[in-house]
């Protein structure tokens, strides 16, 4: 069975950058899409970040696009979000999950509904 361990987090100062990774582990990564969430107590869960199977198609939210950079190394079983420029509002708990899909190259909709697995989140927090 499919297993996401996410690392990489930490404090870090506004203005900063931190890089999370998502390894995986009982499966081959490169049979499932990967999202970045992320989650402060009391709200729901934000989608932040998509990537195929393959690489090569990426979407990524608003609050993050510019900022944030999605990757993965499959010979490494792992996916990255790079975050540069990260504000205080960017504190929370980051989750990746992975997304069953056939297709090698199209996003899946990247929605909660749709994870077949979660990671158990690393928390990210952003303060002087």
């Amino acid at each position: 069975q499919l297993q996401l361990v996410e690392s990489g987090g930490g404090l870090v100062q506004p203005g900063g950058s931190l890089r999370l990774s998502c390894a995986a582990s009982g499966f081959t990564l490169n049979l499932y899409a990967i999202g970045w969430f992320r989650q402060v107590p009391g709200k729901e869960r934000e989608g932040l970040s998509c990537i195929s199977r393959s690489g090569g198609s990426t979407n990524y939210a608003d609050s993050v696009k510019g900022r944030f950079i999605i990757s993965r190394d499959n010979a490494k079983n792992t996916v990255y979000l790079q975050m540069n420029s990260l504000k205080p509002d960017d504190t929370a708990v980051y989750y990746c999950a992975a997304y069953q899909t056939g297709n090698l190259y199209v996003l899946p909709t990247c929605e909660i509904g749709g994870v077949n697995s979660w990671g158990k989140g690393t928390l990210v927090t952003v303060s002087s």
